[in-house]
């Protein structure tokens, strides 16, 4: 399948991901987000005007997002932009997509802005009102650290639905290490000649905005690129021992939480020529896929959603030029490689959110935007995008990047 809604080539961006606590610590979500899109579209002087249609997509919920999608395009001078505000926890990216892909498909908008943000710092303690609690007591939870912690229907961490596949599939912490090093090998590749790779789609080096009422000047920060990776050693990774008796998942097996935004624009195919920074690279969407995995199995989601994904395309795995995951998780890759038949040593050249972080919403559309700079560098070709989400849930997107 093909669908008419295209990506134009160049329009989209990503701010660096900043490890929790970081420099974006304090920055509200949707206002960073709309800061960030104010200067992208300045630099390609765009209008906001030219947009008909929007999508936010958000999972960690700040001050006024009751406002959502309108108020970011407010915020970007696009008032008379409606549309909504998506969550799907770390397949909001995708999601995200979809939604603006089906707006442009069915003829209601000509030009959709895809903005997905979240900060994981500084997450909300939310208090539940309960009136027939024992002296009007409600009850209350920690966005971030509660949801992690406990799946309300299984009880189970995150980390236990990793160890669960890894007891299925055989796969043990050296296994998971090795993997982390070629990541963190690949994500050096996006680090060359300057980081020349992020470069294609990330304004560096990246000025930490003031925002907000009350903010205090200061000296301006600027930040080289991701904030907060890891870089380890083989020495170093042997010495961790798994975070759960008997486990296999080290800390340096996962990722990190993280902070940051990243969008996109999809359109029709006139309109895509228009705003590409190269008319003859075309960019075309050909199939996506949502699955739901056994209850505690996250990682396995990935497979489904990426065979739906391959079946609406009308494509195979082994037809993948590029593929990309996002992987919360070593096992997460090597799960994928062992069912599917993938090569993980080739999956997720120049970089994945095993290294540079869990900021959830953008994190599906950062690895997009790196699917096709890939695609792109290899003079164009398939590529495929799959990850997970709370809820044993993944969504994923099989694209194309041709010629005109």
């Amino acid at each position: 399948m093909t669908l008419k809604a295209q990506i134009p080539y160049g329009a989209y961006w990503s701010t660096p991901f900043a490890r929790w606590q970081g420099s974006f610590a304090n920055l509200h979500s949707i206002e960073f987000a709309a800061h960030v899109a104010r200067a992208e579209l300045a630099r390609r002087q765009w209008q906001a005007q030219m947009f008909d249609f929007g999508v936010l997509g958000l999972s960690v919920p700040q001050t006024h997002c009751f406002y959502g999608l309108p108020w970011l395009t407010g915020l970007i001078g696009a008032p008379h932009v409606g549309g909504p505000t998506v969550m799907q926890a770390c397949a909001t990216g995708v999601r995200a997509l979809l939604t603006a892909t089906q707006e442009v498909e069915l003829g209601m908008a000509d030009c959709a802005l895809v903005m997905t943000c979240d900060r994981t710092s500084n997450g909300p303690h939310l208090y539940y009102p309960n009136p027939t609690g024992l002296g009007g007591t409600g009850t209350s939870e920690d966005w971030m650290l509660a949801n992690f912690n406990a799946d309300p229907l299984g009880s189970h961490a995150m980390i236990e639905t990793a160890e669960n596949v890894a007891r299925k599939h055989g796969i043990g912490t050296a296994e998971q290490h090795e993997l982390v090093l070629r990541r963190e090998a690949q994500y050096a590749q996006a680090l060359a000649d300057d980081s020349a790779f992020l470069k294609r789609f990330m304004t560096l080096p990246f000025e930490v905005p003031v925002l907000g009422k009350g903010s205090r000047k200061r000296a301006p920060v600027l930040l080289a690129g991701d904030e907060g990776v890891s870089q380890s050693t083989p020495e170093g990774l042997a010495k961790l021992k798994p975070v759960k008796p008997d486990g296999t998942v080290t800390f340096g097996a996962q990722t990190h939480p993280a902070d940051g935004n990243a969008a996109l624009i999809v359109t029709t195919p006139e309109r895509a020529r228009d705003l590409s920074k190269d008319p003859s690279v075309v960019i075309r969407l050909h199939g996506f896929g949502l699955a739901r995995a056994e209850l505690a199995y996250m990682p396995e989601a990935t497979i489904p959603a990426a065979r739906r994904a391959l079946q609406q395309a009308g494509r195979e795995i082994k037809q993948m030029n590029a593929i990309k995951t996002h992987n919360p998780f070593a096992i997460n890759d090597l799960c994928f490689a062992k069912v599917t038949g993938a090569d993980p040593m080739t999956m997720n050249n120049y970089g994945c959110s095993l290294v540079w972080g869990h900021p959830q919403a953008p994190m599906g559309t950062r690895s997009v935007i790196e699917l096709i700079e890939e695609l792109v560098l290899r003079g164009g070709g398939w590529g495929l995008f799959t990850g997970c989400a709370a809820g044993d849930t993944a969504m994923a997107v099989v694209l194309e990047v041709g010629n005109a």
